[in-house]
């Protein structure tokens, strides 16, 4: 199968994580006066934002109203983009660019998708001088789309951007259980989960993704380049 367009998440998948997302969000819960751990919210990681700290107050018995929500995903957001911004440990994950040329050289539209909200997303991909460059074709954030992950439409998006009317010519790599059910949703032709990020190879693998990979570098033998 000759794929005409890759669709890569963010966090965890092409820019190194280290755990800020889930870090971010327990303080942002931690002013609200919840204490939650890391490992309860890396399950809700590619998920909308919103979704995902409502999902947490509901599993806790807390207010869960559309103010509450939107007041700890403010907190969030506006860590996250300072973290995105100034944080000298932000840097794009390993084998990323290279991957990224390497199948831009074979006529493949490089994409991004993410759960965050088009401001944190705009932030990270100028920070790490993507849009310059043109390393990346296109990206999408959960918030330009009616539904987030694991719905198609940021993927559908995509293709509509870049010319692509068949999803079997698409794959989709992400490091989470949405990245693997958005793929699916979308009906790509490839979907990969990759262990760099929130989920581990045995996490990753109740979700039957078409392949499990431990670094980008393993992309271009999957492809057939």
């Amino acid at each position: 199968m000759a794929y005409k367009l890759g669709v890569f998440d963010i966090a965890g998948t092409t820019v190194a994580d280290d755990d800020a997302v889930a870090i971010a969000f327990c303080s942002a819960f931690e002013k609200y006066g919840l204490k939650i751990r890391n490992e309860e919210v890396k399950p809700l990681m590619g998920y909308k934002k919103t979704l995902a700290i409502e999902s947490v107050l509901r599993s806790k018995d807390q207010q869960h109203d559309a103010e509450t929500v939107e007041a700890i995903h403010e907190d969030f957001v506006e860590a996250m983009m300072y973290h995105y911004a100034n944080n000298t440990g932000v840097k794009a994950m390993e084998g990323a660019e290279d991957i990224f040329m390497q199948l831009k050289h074979h006529g493949i539209f490089i994409t991004l998708n993410t759960g965050f909200p088009k401001s944190i997303a705009d932030t990270i991909v100028k920070r790490l001088g993507w849009n310059r460059t043109g390393m990346v074709n296109e990206y999408i954030a959960s918030d330009e789309v009616p539904s987030g992950r694991p719905f198609p439409y940021m993927i559908h998006t995509l293709m509509q951007r870049t010319g692509i009317t068949d999803s079997s010519s698409v794959f989709k790599i992400g490091d989470t259980e949405v990245d693997i059910n958005e793929g699916r949703n979308a009906g790509c032709g490839l979907v990969i989960g990759v262990t760099t990020g929130a989920f581990t190879r045995h996490q990753l693998a109740e979700y039957h993704p078409d392949h499990i990979i431990d670094s980008l570098y393993s992309l271009p033998e999957i492809l057939g380049l």
